[in-house]
């Protein structure tokens, strides 16, 4: 059994909206940042946003910023990415992780920083 599950992908048109969720089954989980990351076939796993333990700080890709909004609800143990005007260049799988250091005041943007990952969902924009 997996520490952190997404939900919410889906297939939406271009311009459309989905709210990624990210639920964590961790007792570290209000003590660590979030990541969403995220894999087109055939490139690279790259940075989409994070958030800081508390919630009290994000920061996000260039290409999404603007578009996409993350939070977190620690009571319930989850993180959020909320994707607006979704074009299809975001068309990816997309993973939630939790930061390998807790209270960590930098947000990390490499992957390898992360030390639990959930097992992805696919979001697929059509033009």
């Amino acid at each position: 059994q997996g520490q952190l599950a997404e939900s919410g992908g889906g297939l939406v048109q271009a311009g459309g909206s989905l709210r990624l969720s990210c639920a964590a089954s961790l007792r570290t989980f209000s003590s660590v940042a979030v990541g969403w990351f995220r894999q087109a076939p055939g490139k690279e796993r790259e940075f989409v946003a994070a958030i800081g333990w508390n919630g009290g700080y994000t920061e996000y890709e260039n290409s999404v910023t603007g578009r996409f909004t993350v939070s977190r609800d620690n009571a319930e143990n989850t993180a959020y990415l909320q994707m607006n005007n979704l074009k299809p260049e975001d068309t990816a799988i997309y993973y939630c992780a939790t930061d390998r250091r807790p209270f960590r005041a930098v947000l990390q943007r490499t992957f390898t920083e992360y030390i639990y990952w959930g097992q992805g969902t696919q979001v697929t924009v059509s033009s």
